[in-house]
């Protein structure tokens, strides 16, 4: 069985993180209650000796008395400090002898009218906050005290608060990991599934899909992956059915060529009508075998990125009536009724001469391809600040279901209808192609069995340079 790497990463960046979180948790825990205990311990031991320094300068013979039974309510020990040196130990019944932590230099310190604190560890690793204050009489100091406060019951809460520290730091670590190891696999399956659909895609299966459930990033990831599939499939199946009209199409044009050819050559031509005839034929089938032509060409370019324009200040009067004038007896052989309608005052655009011709060119020729009665309608008038162009049929329309793909190349709608009409599946995607990199835009509407209407939409010309080739 394959690792799941993802949710191994994914939960190992987690797991860490939790990890530090925790630690720092139980640090600054750890501190701030070592911080309280501390400060609580100094203020409490400070005024002990305090209380003890002034019960001493009072003078009283009871004074040693008194401080004895107090450091035994208290739970400290008292050290008292002659102006001789000497330490005695008030601590139970007698007076024991001095502990190791008074030193000769705190003694002077303290003798010479100075408070001194330290702590202190004895040979038990019993912990002491000490404190030591002079005592002083008619303003002069004749001896001192040492409060020793024993740091044992703080180390104890602190042992058992690191404990519990501990304890609910491995509880939530654990809790932690359980709860990663669930969402790294929810979060990772679907991007695994991805993997494992992009890997029958690279493999040529296009029909997989993604089962997605989330509105999240990853369910936007999973609809673009299922969008980019269905795209795939359609143009692996447009391909395949381009590829075999196009062999069709250049087929056909070529066959009757070689065959009214062979006839002419072969002088089995019986009269000049006929004559006529087989000439007619030849040349519109070389016509149709240059469109053809032409279109794959000018694919090839859009492929390849090298399409160049020589644009210029552009007044669509110009190719709307030439791409009329080449379209008009093809609507005559049919009966059409070709209607223009053409604004006054509609300013120049930007643009290219021989390419816009064959914009308008490609979508009146399908207009009369696909329309059997009735009218086309080229429109030309000033919208806001473009121009814009409209050519609209009363034909056979396109269903709705189409109408997203129909500038998608190799597209052809509706296989069956495509062969009774003809046509390549480029004309529609060179149409778009070209209009965009003029800076225009392409709409469509329309309506099965009531006709189709294309707008296209280009802004005014603004300053340019006169000529000039961009690509």
């Amino acid at each position: 069985m394959t690792m799941n790497r993802i949710g191994l990463k994914l939960g190992v960046a987690i797991m860490v993180l939790i990890i530090v979180i925790l630690l720092s948790l139980g640090l600054a825990v750890d501190r701030l209650f070592t911080t309280f205990y501390d400060a609580q311990m100094k203020e409490d031991t400070h005024e002990i000796a305090a209380h003890f320094t002034t019960m001493a300068a009072s003078g009283e013979d009871s004074s040693q008395s008194m401080i004895r039974t107090f450091a035994e309510f208290s739970n400290v020990k008292v050290y008292w400090l002659y102006a001789d040196g000497r330490v005695l130990t008030l601590e139970g019944k007698k007076e024991q002898p001095s502990p190791s932590f008074v030193r000769k230099s705190e003694n002077r310190r303290l003798l010479s009218g100075h408070a001194i604190e330290f702590r202190f560890q004895d040979g038990q690793h019993n912990r002491y906050y000490v404190v030591g204050k002079p005592v002083k009489r008619d303003k002069s100091t004749r001896s001192a005290i040492y409060i020793a406060s024993s740091m044992k019951q703080i180390d104890n809460s602190l042992y058992r608060l690191r404990g519990l520290l501990i304890l609910s730091g491995l509880g939530a670590f654990l809790l932690a990991l359980g709860m990663i190891l669930i969402m790294s696999k929810l979060l990772s399956r679907p991007l695994l599934q991805m993997q494992h659909m992009t890997g029958k895609m690279a493999k040529g299966d296009w029909d997989a899909r993604l089962k997605i459930g989330g509105r999240d990033e990853i369910g936007m990831l999973g609809r673009s992956i299922n969008d980019l599939a269905a795209s795939l499939q359609r143009y692996r199946d447009t391909r395949q059915a381009f590829f075999s009209n196009i062999s069709h199409e250049l087929r056909t044009p070529v066959t009757y060529l070689q065959g009214y050819t062979k006839v002419l050559a072969d002088g089995m031509v019986q009269s000049d009508k006929e004559k006529e005839q087989y000439l007619s034929i030849i040349y519109q089938e070389s016509v149709r075998l240059e469109r053809l032509i032409n279109d794959l060409f000018d694919l090839s370019k859009m492929e390849e990125g090298q399409i160049k324009l020589t644009m210029e200040s552009l007044d669509l009067k110009g190719p709307m009536k030439a791409a009329l004038q080449k379209v008009k007896l093809k609507a005559e052989n049919k009966h059409l009724s070709l209607q223009v309608d053409v604004h006054e005052h509609v300013p120049c655009i930007h643009g290219d001469r021989q390419r816009m011709e064959q914009v308008l060119l490609n979508l009146l020729e399908n207009a009369i391809r696909f329309t059997e009665n009735g009218t086309i309608l080229v429109q030309l008038k000033k919208q806001n600040n473009a121009g814009v162009v409209i050519v609209a049929d009363t034909g056979i329309g396109i269903p709705n279901e189409e109408l997203p793909f129909i500038f998608e190349r190799f597209y052809r709608v509706e296989k069956s209808r495509a062969r009774k009409y003809g046509g390549t599946g480029l004309g529609l995607s060179i149409v778009k192609k070209y209009v965009e990199i003029q800076g225009g835009t392409v709409h469509v509407e329309s309506t099965a069995g009531v006709g189709t209407t294309f707008t296209l939409t280009f802004p005014f010309e603004e300053k340019h340079e006169k000529g000039g080739m961009i690509s």
